[in-house]
C-alpha cells in the first residue's frame, strides 16, 4: 500500500523544525557567559589587552562590533594559521603591530571564546566623570623601585626592620657618597675604619650586608630616590553622580522559549494532529534525544573538568609560577621521582616567606594589598612564626593547613608523575593547563581515559642517550615502517598499563 503524505503539512512541518533547530543552535552557540568570560580574560589576554586602550595589543573593548563571531573564533584559536591563509584582516593586523605575532589558544572550546566576547561586550567602559588622581611618579623613583625589590627586598623594608634596618628616608640620615660606598662594599668601607659602618656592623651582630659592586652611581642613585618618595598609590575618585554602567543582560531566556516552542510542537502533534507519520517522527526524534541526553549525562559523571573549590590560603600560581618565576618543582620537588607531585609543606613556604611578609605586586579592586598581607599571615598562624621578631614562637602548636584536592584520578587508574615528568620530560602544562597565569587553580584537563589515550598516539619518545630506547626503536620502527615510535606504539594503548 502506498501512502499519501498530505504535501502541505509535511513542508510546513519540516519547515517549522528546521527553523527551530537553526534559532536555537544559533543562540547557543553565540550567547556568553560574562563572569566566565572575565576570569578567561584576566588569565589570559590581560597581560597584552585591555578593554579601554590599547596595551601591547589593541583595545578589545566592543570588538564583536568590528569583527564576526567566526573571524575572531579562528584568530583566537591560531592566528597564525589565519594569517597563513591569505586572510587579509589576520596579515593586516601582523604588520601594524610590526610583525608580533599573537599567542594562540587552541585549547579554548567555541564557548570560552563566546564568554570572552562577552565579556569584552558587558564590560562597562570608564567614563569621563570618573578621574582617577594618579600622583606622578619621577621616572628614577621607578628604576630604584625595581632595583630595590631585585637586590634589596629579602632583607629591607622602606618603614620597618626587616633582616636589616628600614631604609625609608634613609638619605636624611645618611650622604649619597657613602650610601654608595657602603652598598657597593660595605666590607671595604669597615676595613677602611669608617666609625658608622663598624657601628652598624656590631649592631646586626657581625652580619655583613652583601655587596653590589656591579650597580652603578646611577642605579644607586635611583635606589636613594625610592627611599625617599615611598611607593606611590594612585586614588581613584568618582565624580558626584556618576552613573555606573549596566551590565549586559543575559539572553539565556530565548535559548528557553525555543526549547518550550519546540516542546509545544511536539505536543501539538501527539494532540491534534492525526498525521501517522509525524507522530512516529516526533517519537523517534524524542527517543533519540531523551537517549543523547542519557548519554551524554552519563559521560559526564566522574570528569571534573573546570573544578575549582575554594582553597583555606588564596595561593596564586600567577604570582609565584608566572610573575615571580618560581620553578615548579621547587614546590612540587617529589613529581621528579615520586608517583605523586606532592603538596609542598609550610616549611616550604617559609624558605621565602621569613623574609617576605608584605605583598608589592600589583592589585585590583577585588584583592587589594590588605588581602593578600592577610593571606601571608594565614602561613605564619599554621607554623607559628613572629614576623616582628623574624623567629619561631617557641612551643607553638602547629595547625596543618588544609588544601582541597583538585585532580583526582579513580583509585583503578595508575598515574606515575616521575615517569611522566623525569623519563617522559612531559611540561607540567600539558596536563595541568598554562598554571602559571592561574589566580586561582582548576582543573584544566578533562583527565578522562580517552584523553589521555589521545595524548599516547600522538606523542612521540625521545630516544636520545637511552639505548634502552634505541633498541625498542630499531624493532617497532622495522614492524609498523615509521620513523618515530609513539608511547602507544611502545606499549601505552595497554589495558595493564593503567588498570593493573
Amino acid at each position: 500500500m502506498k501512502i499519501v503524505m498530505p504535501s502541505s503539512t509535511f513542508k510546513k512541518f519540516l519547515t517549522s523544525l528546521s527553523f527551530l533547530f537553526l534559532i536555537s543552535f544559533s543562540l547557543t552557540a553565540q550567547q556568553g557567559d560574562p563572569v566566565n568570560g572575565k576570569k578567561l580574560f584576566n588569565a589570559n589576554c590581560a597581560a597584552c589587552h585591555k578593554l579601554d586602550k590599547k596595551l601591547i595589543g589593541p583595545p578589545l573593548g566592543g570588538v564583536t562590533d568590528k569583527r564576526s563571531n567566526e573571524w575572531l573564533q579562528a584568530w583566537i584559536k591560531d592566528n597564525n594559521a589565519l594569517r597563513a591563509s591569505g586572510d587579509q584582516d589576520a596579515i593586516d593586523i601582523f604588520n601594524e603591530y610590526n610583525g608580533m605575532p599573537m599567542t594562540p589558544y587552541p585549547q579554548f572550546s567555541e564557548q570560552d571564546i563566546n564568554d570572552i566576547l562577552a565579556y569584552t561586550d558587558g564590560e562597562p567602559e570608564a567614563s569621563s566623570a570618573t578621574v582617577a588622581a594618579v600622583q606622578e611618579v619621577d621616572p628614577k623613583v621607578a628604576i630604584g623601585k625595581t632595583l630595590f625589590q631585585t637586590n634589596c627586598a629579602s632583607c629591607h623594608k622602606l618603614d620597618k626592620k626587616l633582616i636589616g634596618p628600614a631604609l625609608g628616608g634613609i638619605a636624611d640620615k645618611r650622604s649619597a657618597e657613602w650610601l654608595r660606598a657602603w652598598i657597593k662594599d660595605n666590607n671595604a668601607l669597615r676595613a677602611s675604619g669608617d666609625q658608622d659602618a663598624i657601628d652598624i656592623f656590631n649592631e646586626y651582630n657581625g652580619m655583613p650586608m652583601t655587596a653590589f659592586p656591579q650597580l652603578s652611581d646611577e642605579d644607586i642613585d635611583a635606589i636613594i630616590a625610592y627611599t625617599t618618595a615611598g611607593d606611590m598609590k594612585p586614588v581613584a575618585a568618582a565624580a558626584a553622580g556618576e552613573v555606573l554602567a549596566t551590565p549586559k543582560k543575559s539572553t539565556a531566556w530565548m535559548s528557553y522559549i525555543v526549547v518550550f516552542a519546540l516542546l509545544g510542537l511536539i505536543a501539538w502533534i501527539y494532540v491534534a494532529s492525526n498525521n501517522g507519520f509525524l507522530k512516529i517522527t516526533a517519537t523517534i526524534f524524542v527517543l533519540i534525544l531523551t537517549g543523547y541526553i542519557l548519554f551524554d549525562t552519563l559521560m559526564d559523571i566522574g570528569v571534573d573538568q573546570d573544578y575549582q573549590p575554594i582553597q583555606p590560603i588564596a595561593f596564586s600560581h600567577k604570582i609565584h609560577a608566572g610573575d615571580n618565576k618560581v620553578d615548579c618543582q621547587y614546590c612540587h620537588s617529589s613529581a621528579k621521582h615520586s608517583k605523586t607531585s606532592g603538596i609542598p609543606s609550610v616549611n616550604v613556604c617559609m624558605n621565602c616567606h621569613k623574609s617576605i611578609s608584605e605583598y608589592t605586586g600589583p592589585v585590583t579592586s577585588e584583592k587589594d594589598k590588605a588581602f593578600y598581607d592577610a593571606e601571608i599571615q594565614k602561613i605564619y598562624d599554621a607554623i607559628g612564626w613572629d614576623p616582628e621578631k623574624l623567629q619561631y614562637i617557641e612551643g607553638y602548636e602547629q595547625k596543618p593547613i588544609k588544601w582541597v584536592k583538585i585532580h583526582n584520578l579513580p583509585d583503578f587508574a595508575y598515574f606515575n608523575h616521575a615517569q611522566h615528568v623525569t623519563a617522559g620530560g612531559v611540561a607540567c602544562q600539558k596536563c595541568h593547563g598554562p598554571i602559571e597565569e592561574m589566580e586561582e587553580v582548576y582543573q584544566f584537563s578533562p583527565l578522562t581515559m580517552g584523553w589521555c589515550i589521545e595524548c599516547h598516539k600522538t606523542t612521540d619518545v625521545n630516544l636520545k642517550g637511552n639505548d634502552y630506547y634505541t633498541k625498542i626503536h630499531e624493532e617497532l620502527a622495522g614492524k609498523y615502517g615509521v620513523n618515530k615510535v609513539t608511547i602507544a606504539q611502545l606499549g601505552g594503548k595497554e589495558c595493564g598499563k593503567c588498570h593493573y
